[in-house]
């Protein structure tokens, strides 16, 4: 993995999801992430329902945190429902930190 995709990663684990106390990265809401040559990173990541109570601003802020990585020169954040998130997508660390 590339340094800059470290970078961006360390700032998507800052993102909580307001009624779970696991980041976003280790939930699994984000299910790619893409550096194209211009530093452009393309995210594709989803919320845990559609009717998240924070569908308009989780995904500002992770665009903004990801904005704020020296080196990115502009993200393209992609709201995506399928697949569907479920809990097989958290992180071994995140079943662990919910008692799962």
């Amino acid at each position: 993995m590339n340094n800059l995709k470290e970078k961006v990663i360390k700032e998507i684990k800052k993102v909580y999801d307001p009624e779970i106390p696991v980041n976003i990265y280790e939930l699994g809401l984000i299910y790619n992430i893409k550096i194209n040559k211009n530093n452009v990173v393309d995210i594709d990541m989803t919320l845990t329902s559609p009717n998240c109570p924070v569908a308009e601003s989780l995904p500002k802020q992770v665009k903004e945190y990801i904005l704020n990585v020296k080196g990115v020169s502009d993200v393209n954040l992609n709201l995506v429902w399928d697949p569907p998130w479920d809990k097989s997508k958290m992180s071994e660390a995140a079943k662990l930190e919910l008692n799962l």
